[in-house]
């Protein structure tokens, strides 16, 4: 097997994704996003890692993500994924890989791109054409970021740091037009 050219380090911010073998599915139903969300929630605490931003589309998945703690990101996303692949595999009567391969993750260094980032995580059911308003997509915690639900997945502190009022954050989405070299580096990750 392969080792991972990034290595994960605390007090450091990731983006981590991965998409459903040839494109299928991860999730069919409203009860694997649950599940998954629910995992998540267990994890987080156990692997000391910080939600940022996520979204759950129904073919791949995005994870913004700081590591607070000596544990890896990495042993995180196996043990969740592996959990989740087990139960999917078992609720669906099939074996074998749920994923293309190991997850892909990029090291955000940069206060800037991190922010384009999370909005663009937020956005992707958006330009998905899965809904036409980002607050009836229930699978991201875009929702947290602006205050309409209280969710745990989202770390309140980082938000308010970066956007002290949530107009700004929903203005920030609405404004969506990264410089060109954020674009660029968002366009190679896409899914």
């Amino acid at each position: 097997m392969a080792r991972r050219k990034i290595t994960f380090d605390q007090g450091e911010y990731y983006h981590v994704y991965n998409r459903g073998v040839n494109r299928q599915p991860i999730f069919r139903c409203d009860d694997n996003y649950v599940f998954l969300l629910q995992r998540v929630k267990r994890y987080i605490a156990q692997w000391q890692i910080v939600v940022i931003a996520y979204c759950l589309m129904p073919n791949h998945y995005h994870f913004v993500l700081l590591q607070a703690g000596e544990h890896s990101i990495s042993c995180f996303m196996q043990s969740l994924f592996n959990s989740y692949t087990k139960a999917f595999n078992k609720m669906y009567d099939r074996s074998g890989t749920l994923f293309e391969g190991p997850f892909r993750a990029a090291h955000v260094t940069d206060d800037v791109y991190l922010l384009h980032l999370c909005r663009y995580v937020h956005l992707n059911s958006l330009e998905a054409g899965l809904v036409a308003d980002l607050c009836a997509w229930p699978y991201s915690n875009y929702l947290g970021w602006i205050g309409q639900c209280n969710g745990t997945l989202v770390d309140r502190e980082f938000v308010k740091s970066h956007f002290p009022t949530i107009a700004e954050y929903i203005q920030f989405v609405a404004d969506y037009a990264p410089p060109k070299k954020i674009a660029d580096a968002i366009r190679k990750i896409e899914m």
